[in-house]
């Protein structure tokens, strides 16, 4: 054999040992991309969780996550969770010694001090299928679950276990339910323990009692994103939210059970955020009035966190109702700078031990109501401390020491809520009217039934009223808790959803729940919507059991409709009102809900002589009269089955192609080029090639041949 030869054998030989080595290695050490996440999109409330413990919304180009209400565009609430934990008179796995030890939860810290293992969605149920006109639309979210477990209590669990360099294991833990009343809300729990696993492997590097360990995060809320877009962009990071807090008598009440009868209690631990003035306006933007529209309210939003439940010790279990330490607010940007697993970091990580403990770094935090104590001089919080990147809800637990084995377990509930889409459109109308109009005193009134003639006054105290919303939310949240996670459950959705378009109707079909062999199980409801995803769904349809489609004959052709089908209970197994509301639960929209619309379509034209264009002119100023929903819209009427359509300007410049495929008489076009302009003013050519024969599929007579073609002008005003 020759020299080559056998070089190459033994190549392919040690390629072949590396990569059966790689499959060993990647199967004992269970490591998880830093940047992996899981989406939870089941309810009104829908987050992503991030593989390294700790979650940073921004997504490189926008903040992303905690969208509420998620039936709606650009509600996202989310912008950082910076999380760190600590201990005392630590020694690493390499025998450096430290006084104070802290690690950061981020992501340039992963495979130095944080090893993530573990990050898996269990649901309850497999995801349901829709389609749309044959299109699978559910099969981009196929990929948010790993695991379906019909044993688990809430409709999806997401498991997140990160092992550290100071070997305590962190695993997080969240809770989300589809539930009506539940629904806008995550539990989620922190387990420390000390593993003394410091790396990926299952080996234990430390062995060593761990003291003094603290758990420590300061988490910014932007409420919202669509703020942002009235309030000014900083709002877009929460550089003017407030923070304020409630639960300073939680040691006095912590044994009380909450009820239907007063559900809302200021007694909650909890932390929340609400978006306040932007000194560059010289309007009162409390609440984010779209201004430069119809005032409609864009930042109703408060969002926060509530705790549920702190160990009192590694062997107490008891809920510590002198826990967290300490809670209130930070300046956002503002925290000791160091490297965990870092030697000469040791001043950063004793700084920042001492903000765990409850001091705040430079001065700039502490444990008031913080708008209580600083709004009525200062409007603009980030005023207050002078960080630009906004104000923290901070919380400080521990300290508690760890031997072998041992953990703690932290429970949180983090929610969001406010007024309502129909409240803030009504609040945000009058309030532009007023605004428009200075001699306009009202009278406006209030939530309870009271009257003023100042308008900001008006606005601003229905915006507040989000403060009981969220105590609200934080108290169900505490009551599902109470009952160990045991809240009345709706029926499962239909396993499969399927939306027809059609020449006189759409159609709508489902199949069988699994939940109709249950007691109590009512039947099925069907929603539409009209023109856009992000409006008001009507109920169009209720029936019972058995029935399994419904036909929509008052749809109108060339509007788009969305739908959803839910399952719905006769409320027989709600009716104690111990965790919620009693009466009727329905399935979560959410997993039937379509995101692509379906028409009333029409024959195809008989010939080309028929071919119409709606509406010509088009003319902007009257787009509220024309297709609802969508204001550029222009429709193809009566067109051939097979076409192609091709748009030009009066000059002659091809600007679009349409290739109609679907075998119906109509097609759409949303005014915008092949370059993704929107058209100018003008005079339009719209020509239309026949590109199959077509024959009338009742009488076989050819109607038109491949290659014939027609034109059509039009005329657009903008």
């Amino acid at each position: 054999m020759s020299t080559h030869k056998q070089k190459k054998i033994l190549s392919l030989c040690l390629l072949l040992t590396a990569l059966m080595l790689m499959g060993i290695w990647q199967s004992v050490c269970a490591q998880v991309q830093s940047t992996e996440k899981r989406y939870v999109r089941i309810g009104e409330l829908q987050n992503h969780y991030t593989a390294y413990g700790s979650d940073r919304a921004y997504n490189n180009s926008w903040y992303e996550g905690l969208q509420w209400p998620a039936g709606y565009f650009n509600q996202d609430n989310s912008v950082i969770r910076r999380q760190w934990i600590g201990c005392e008179n630590f020694t690493s796995e390499r025998d450096q010694t430290f006084e104070k030890y802290v690690i950061y939860f981020f992501a340039d810290n992963v495979n130095t001090a944080l090893y993530p293992v573990t990050l898996k969605q269990i649901a309850k149920f497999p995801m349901p299928t829709v389609y749309v006109d044959g299109n699978d639309i559910s099969a981009p979210f196929a990929g948010d679950i790993d695991e379906v477990d019909a044993t688990i209590i809430p409709d999806r669990i997401i498991i997140n276990k990160v092992n550290t360099s100071m070997g305590l294991t962190i695993t997080r833990t969240v809770y989300a339910f589809s539930q009506q009343y539940h629904n806008n809300y995550f539990i989620q729990t922190w387990k420390l323990e000390n593993t003394g696993n410091t790396d990926y492997d299952d080996d234990i590097e430390l062995t060593q009692p761990l003291k003094g360990v603290r758990f420590s995060a300061g988490i910014r809320y932007a409420v919202s994103r669509e703020g942002s877009f009235a309030i000014g962009g900083p709002q877009s990071w929460g550089k003017h939210s407030w923070a304020t807090k409630r639960g300073e008598t939680y040691a006095q009440h912590y044994g009380e059970k909450i009820t239907e009868a007063n559900p809302i209690v200021d007694w909650i631990r909890c932390g929340f955020e609400f978006a306040g003035q932007n000194p560059a306006n010289a309007f009162d933007n409390i609440g984010g009035p779209y201004i430069t529209r119809d005032g409609r309210l864009a930042a109703p939003q408060h969002a926060g966190i509530a705790v549920l439940h702190v160990d009192k010790s590694a062997t107490d279990s008891a809920d510590d109702p002198n826990q967290p330490n300490t809670w209130g607010w930070h300046a956002g940007d503002e925290y000791p700078s160091f490297t965990s697993n870092s030697i000469e970091s040791v001043d950063g990580m004793k700084l920042m031990y001492s903000m765990m403990s409850g001091v705040p770094y430079k001065g700039l935090g502490g444990n008031e109501r913080f708008d209580e104590k600083y709004m009525a001089t200062k409007p603009d919080p980030s005023t207050v401390h002078n960080d630009g990147g906004g104000t923290n809800v901070w919380f400080c637990y521990g300290p508690w020491d760890l031997q072998p084995g041992e953990s703690v377990t932290i429970v949180e509930a983090e929610g969001v809520s406010g007024l309502g889409r129909a409240k803030c459109e009504e609040i945000g109308r009058r309030w532009k009217q007023a605004y428009l109009n200075p001699a306009d005193q009202g009278p406006f009134t209030l939530p309870n039934g009271a009257t003023t003639t100042n308008k900001d006054t008006y606005k601003n105290t229905w915006v507040f009223t989000g403060k009981d919303s969220i105590l609200l939310t934080f108290g169900r949240a505490k009551r599902n808790l109470d009952a160990s996670y045991l809240i009345p459950a709706p029926p499962q959705p239909p396993p499969l959803v399927d939306i027809k378009s059609g020449g006189d109707r759409i159609t709508v079909s489902w199949t069988a729940s699994p939940s109709e062999s249950e007691a109590g199980f009512a039947g099925y409801k069907v929603f539409r919507a009209t023109g856009r995803t992000d409006t008001t769904y009507q109920e169009i349809y209720s029936g019972a059991a058995g029935v399994y489609s419904h036909s929509d004959l008052t749809a109108i052709r060339g509007i788009s409709y969305y739908y959803y089908v839910s399952s719905f209970s006769d409320g027989s197994n709600n009716n104690s009102g111990e965790c919620n509301p009693v009466g009727p639960l329905l399935s979560s929209r959410y997993y039937t809900q379509t995101t692509e619309p379906a028409y009333l379509r029409r024959k195809a034209g008989s010939n080309l002589d028929e071919i119409r264009i709606v509406p010509n002119p088009y003319n902007i100023k009257s787009q509220k009269l024309q297709y609802t929903g969508e204001p550029d819209k222009i429709m193809f009427l009566n067109i051939p089955a097979l076409c192609t359509i091709r748009i030009y300007t009066e000059r002659g410049d091809l600007i679009n192609t349409i290739e109609h495929t679907n075998g119906s008489g109509d097609e759409s076009w949303n005014s915008i080029t092949d370059a993704r302009q929107v058209v100018v003013s003008g005079i339009y050519i719209a020509h239309f090639e026949v590109t199959e024969d077509y024959t009338d599929p009742e009488t076989g007579e050819l109607l038109y041949k491949k290659g014939e073609s027609a034109f059509r002008k039009f005329v657009i005003i903008r």
